[in-house]
């Protein structure tokens, strides 16, 4: 024994596995886990989306928690999301680490007091490059890059987005496509519209389901691809930014 107290996270997950998902990786919770875990720690599976939720008596064992993207609507008010608002305001109280991706990023922004909806441009499928806001005054999430990058690329895949921040949040990224990309409240908060966790594999086959249930065009769906096969997203960057937070070490 080294005396070092295990560090403990929690994946709120919002979307089921995928058949794809399952055969290949195991879940959605081994994907995140592999992108954002560490040796030595130990991170939780709850199904948010099934109604499975962390004990409220036990979120102090937490040193943070991650809310997975979604197909529901951020904005609905199924029982399991209005219950997912509650938790994430609890979690904001107590200053627990906190990252939202995609819809999480939605969710996370509606429970904490600002505005989500759908996407004015519609869907964002693809590799996009977000662009850094210039002068971040006490961000220091880029701080192990050596400087602040002016752009990083992401894999994205929604038609929502956040229409207004929460009182006293921080918009630290944009794109062409989203006015908030990345958002940030204190040190404890941290929302990410694109998906860091994804490879382009779970994409491409994202992408097809999307196109056999008629939820996008087949040339849309053949553009999304076509950017996938020449672009790359900067994955070990926004890795390495989303593992420093929940850590803490920025």
């Amino acid at each position: 024994m080294n005396g070092v107290e295990e560090k403990r996270y929690g994946l709120l997950q919002a979307v089921g596995d995928s058949d794809y998902v399952k055969k290949v990786y195991g879940g959605y919770f081994n994907v995140f886990v592999s992108a954002f875990g560490e040796e030595g720690e130990r991170w939780d599976l709850f199904r948010v989306v099934e109604g499975e939720f962390p004990d409220m008596n036990e979120l102090h064992k937490y040193d943070g928690f991650v809310v997975s993207g979604s197909p529901h609507d951020a904005y609905a008010n199924d029982y399991w999301i209005l219950k997912l608002c509650f938790l994430l305001q609890t979690l904001d109280a107590m200053e627990k680490k906190v990252l939202g991706i995609c819809f999480g990023h939605q969710v996370l922004c509606r429970a904490l007091g600002g505005k989500v909806g759908k996407a004015y441009t519609g869907w964002d499928i693809g590799i996009r490059r977000v662009r850094i806001v210039k002068d971040l005054t006490g961000c220091r999430l880029f701080e192990e890059l050596g400087e602040i990058p002016p752009s990083l690329s992401i894999i994205e895949c929604h038609q929502d987005e956040v229409w207004e921040v929460p009182l006293g949040a921080e918009v630290i990224a944009f794109s062409d496509k989203t006015g908030v990309e990345m958002f940030t409240i204190g040190d404890h908060i941290l929302g990410i519209q694109g998906h860091p966790e994804y490879t382009k594999d779970i994409l491409y086959n994202l992408i097809d389901r999307l196109l056999s249930s008629n939820s996008i065009e087949r040339d849309f769906a053949e553009t999304a691809k076509f950017e996938l096969e020449t672009a790359e997203p900067d994955r070990k960057c926004w890795e390495m930014i989303c593992r420093n937070f929940l850590k803490g070490r920025i």
